[in-house]
């Protein structure tokens, strides 16, 4: 890559495999988010190269030879299980002549058929058959047109993580201090059952996919983007959820912890107080009355646990580089293009408990969607057509960095910070110029 149609101070641009000049300690340059070639590079190595990223929740494919179909940045990939039930991620891609294999969104499969040319594969990857064999020759080895596979699919807890480096470290290792938020979201369900099987909320907006990841981690944005629902959030008590974002929040309990590797996560808890705090505190939902009833007169002193579990998690935790955990949804961050990115909320219900749980559960999942991410993709496509003045060069992140008492590091090792720091920022840009260099300079 040359990338020399752009300037940085006054100066050419340095080459992509100089990228650190594009990344200084309080802000990075603006061509992060608009130049075609850096996020091409992206595509093969923040996607690629030697990262785990997330695929799907394993409830997605729930049966011996389910299959889901996802993409790992602009790769077209099929999700499966075996016979025996084991996990493969492959190419959607006939090692023939390139054609999309299948193109069923999921479903159940033992074998794909290209429609083009009718080759097929068993749902490992493995080339079994193609028409007319004597067509091919005496040497052809179907062995070696197998369908090009993940060396390495792994599954935290339902999770499933998937990465083209055989040499990569466990997924535990790659999520590191990020376990402990992960397994307090699993283990408010019963037993750690989480069931992702509701039909997908797809969110497209015109903006560069890091502008979704920046924005996961900004405890700053609510009091602005947000207005018009903190608004009638107070109008019903000022404890209502998020309110506590609109007045001051750096002077409050919430805090945001930097989890390494890219990861972070900004926890709200806090502002609550004991079983049934989280429910007391929800906005109103169809039916949430004659429900609330129905469960404190049937279940008694486990009613307040019960319906803590139809509200969100109150952590918003991002896994670096394209998981978020958003309230009781599992919102992926999907690139298009450079410009083009398409946000999947996966709604998710538990397991072990009544039925009228999960359904106020959905309830309350469709309500910051519907309500609060319009104003941040509105606010994505704003900042994209920002982007566009080349004179005005670099992106802040600078909010917290070098402000005193701010920043505090935890037993663990962990840094934490008012709620908002941009450090979740200058964290995962660190990964990122990690994974975008070039292999001799690792």
């Amino acid at each position: 890559m040359t990338l020399q149609h752009a300037f940085v101070d006054g100066r050419p641009r340095p080459a992509a495999g100089d990228l650190a000049a594009l990344v200084r300690e309080d802000r990075v340059h603006r061509t992060l988010y608009t130049d075609p070639e850096i996020f091409a590079a992206e595509m093969a190595q923040v996607f690629g190269g030697r990262s785990w990223v997330y695929l799907a929740h394993e409830s997605q494919v729930p049966e011996p030879n389910s299959f889901l179909s996802l993409r790992v940045g602009l790769r077209p990939v099929l999700l499966t299980r075996d016979r025996s039930g084991g996990l493969h991620a492959v190419f959607n891609r006939c090692s023939h002549r390139a054609a999309t294999l299948c193109r069923e969104m999921s479903g159940v499969a033992k074998s794909f058929q290209c429609p083009y040319h009718g080759w097929t594969f068993r749902n490992t990857g493995e080339l079994v058959g193609t028409p007319w064999p004597q067509g091919y020759g005496e040497n052809f080895d179907r062995a070696e047109h197998g369908l090009h596979k993940f060396p390495r699919v792994e599954s935290y807890r339902g999770f499933v993580f998937g990465t083209l480096n055989a040499s990569a470290p466990s997924v535990p290792e790659w999520l590191g201090a990020a376990t402990t938020w992960l397994d307090y979201w699993i283990d408010r369900a019963p037993e750690g059952e989480v069931i992702v099987r509701s039909g997908v909320h797809h969110m497209g907006y015109r903006g560069n996919w890091k502008l979704a990841y920046d924005n996961a981690g900004d405890g700053y944005h609510p009091a602005f983007s947000h207005r018009s629902l903190l608004e009638m959030a107070s109008r019903m008590g000022e404890s209502k959820d998020m309110s506590y974002f609109g007045t001051t929040p750096d002077d409050g309990p919430m805090r945001t912890y930097l989890l390494g590797n890219g990861h972070s996560v900004i926890d709200q808890r806090p502002n609550y107080d004991g079983p049934g705090s989280f429910w007391a505190n929800q906005r109103p939902q169809p039916g949430r009355e004659s429900l609330e009833e129905r469960i404190r007169a049937e279940h008694g002193e486990d009613a307040d646990r019960l319906l803590d579990l139809c509200v969100g998690s109150q952590i918003n935790l991002s896994i670096f580089p394209n998981l978020l955990i958003i309230g009781n949804q599992i919102q992926v961050i999907e690139p298009l293009a450079v410009d083009r990115t398409q946000l999947s909320w996966h709604a998710t219900a538990i397991g072990g408990v009544p039925p009228e749980i999960n359904t106020v559960r959905m309830r309350t999942q469709e309500d910051f969607p519907a309500f609060g991410e319009p104003d941040d993709q509105a606010n994505f496509e704003e900042v994209q057509r920002g982007l566009a003045a080349p004179e005005a060069e670099w992106v802040l992140m600078n909010r917290g960095l070098d402000v005193a008492g701010w920043q505090e590091i935890g037993p663990d090792g962990v840094v934490s910070s008012a709620v908002t720091d941009e450090g979740h920022m200058r964290q995962y840009y660190a990964t990122w110029l990690d994974l975008m260099a070039p292999e001799a300079t690792r």
